[in-house]
């Protein structure tokens, strides 16, 4: 779980190697406008959320930071995702996380190893979109498997034998 975690990180950080600043940057209508920055910081505010939780057993994924400058420097971006790497893997234990529904907060029980996963598969959602903005702003060649589940992968693999 941890070795998948680290390593699709670091798929992605050679990806955002290869995007120039503007497109990083630039609004994208098949991300309804969105930009493959805003998507990077969201998937590294979630880790930041998960990680910094794991002392007090409290994680709140809606109350991240969002901050700015990852989402338009690369570089710094980056060098958030290798600290999620460094600091990532860790004992095993509960946690309660927070959701907070309008005006109403719900709290729920979980543990640490599934929200590691949870982080997981919704950092592979957002590469899969990512992967649409990169290949409407840029030319960058991206992995075949950057954006899909390694199930997914698997089964490909299956059918081509």
């Amino acid at each position: 779980m941890f070795l998948s975690s680290i390593n699709t990180l670091e798929q992605f950080k050679e990806v955002l190697k290869q995007i120039s600043p503007e497109s990083y940057a630039q609004e994208c209508e098949a991300l309804t406008n969105a930009t493959i920055g805003q998507h990077t910081r969201h998937i590294i505010e979630l880790y930041q959320c998960l990680i910094q939780g794991y002392e007090g057993a409290e994680i709140c994924y809606d109350k991240r930071e969002r901050n700015k400058k990852i989402e338009q420097d690369i570089t710094f971006a980056i060098l958030q995702i290798t600290e999620i790497q460094k600091f990532l893997e860790r004992p095993n234990k509960e946690v309660t996380v927070t959701y907070e529904l309008g005006a109403n907060e719900v709290a729920l029980a979980s543990n640490y190893y599934r929200e590691v996963m949870y982080n997981l598969e919704h950092t592979i959602h957002h590469q899969a979109l990512i992967k649409v903005g990169i290949h409407q702003l840029s030319e960058c060649e991206v992995p075949e498997s950057f954006g899909v589940a390694p199930s997914t992968m698997h089964f490909r693999k299956q059918c081509v034998q």
